[in-house]
């Protein structure tokens, strides 16, 4: 009974920005578990077609839609044509992002406003067109992937961590007005992860990779494969009273102030 909690085979879940990276790791674990994986993305057709590749030689059942998540119209096609070429959407994970990394003095508004857009208003659009036919049968998760910038600041993210505070509220304003029609919203908030954006700062002597390591209290970068279970968790029955949670997979940088200076 208990493996039967986390039992996904049947469940479609429509993952956007899951063509690569953390995104692709969350909808393997899904797909894994049982799902159907609804890949999406908006760069190109081919980096959909080798995602899906992908998938499916790691014995996932996936099928590709590209569209931009931050176009209402694009949106509202693509899930129209997505839950009728392969049934209603079970499973919603509201991962596509972007960052731009600048000192707020310096940051032009139209690039603060393209990472408001992507980063919270498109979870916003998603869901809104997702939860529609989620609320017909009384049943769904969405899930947000969030970030510890929805709960500490830090230079030149400010775009960002306004977007992803942003997000954490509108996942508890979520959970508040659709939790009565038996849909959990939830949100996940990775920390620091080994992935191709990040491997330049992850080699010996980088200060960057110091600074990770040392103020992480499991002293080491988190593995993609580490979002599976959090994914697989608020995608399953085994949440079903789980409802406005960010769930933190940050290997407890926010549990602690950090190390001193003299601190082994």
């Amino acid at each position: 009974m208990s493996t039967e909690l986390f039992n996904l085979k049947g469940k479609i879940a429509l993952v956007t920005g899951s063509t690569h990276g953390l995104g692709m790791a969350m909808a393997e674990g899904l797909g894994k578990a049982g799902a159907t994986i609804i890949v999406n993305g908006n760069s190109s057709q081919l980096k959909i077609d080798d995602a899906v590749a992908y998938y499916e030689r790691e014995g996932v059942t996936a099928v590709g839609y590209k569209f931009n998540v931050a176009d209402e119209q694009q949106v509202i096609d693509a899930v129209t044509k997505i839950q009728s070429e392969q049934g209603p959407i079970d499973i919603l994970v509201n991962n596509a992002g972007i960052i731009k990394r600048t000192p707020l003095e310096e940051m032009e508004v139209a690039d603060f406003k393209e990472v408001i857009d992507i980063d919270l208003v498109s979870p916003f659009i998603m869901s809104k067109q997702v939860v529609k036919s989620m609320i017909a049968r009384k049943q769904g998760k969405i899930i947000n992937i969030c970030s510890m910038m929805s709960e500490l600041g830090r230079n030149t993210v400010g775009a960002y961590a306004a977007a992803k505070g942003g997000l954490k509220m509108l996942t508890q304003n979520m959970a508040t007005e659709w939790a009565k029609h038996n849909i959990q919203v939830n949100g996940i908030g990775p920390g620091y992860f080994a992935t191709s954006q990040t491997a330049p700062i992850r080699v010996d002597g980088h200060p960057f990779n110091e600074f990770i390591l040392n103020r992480t209290p499991a002293a080491k970068w988190g593995d993609p494969n580490d979002l599976a279970g959090a994914a697989i968790f608020l995608s399953s029955k085994a949440s079903d009273f789980v409802n406005g949670h960010i769930l933190y997979v940050d290997g407890g940088i926010l549990a602690t102030i950090g190390k001193s200076v003299n601190e082994k």
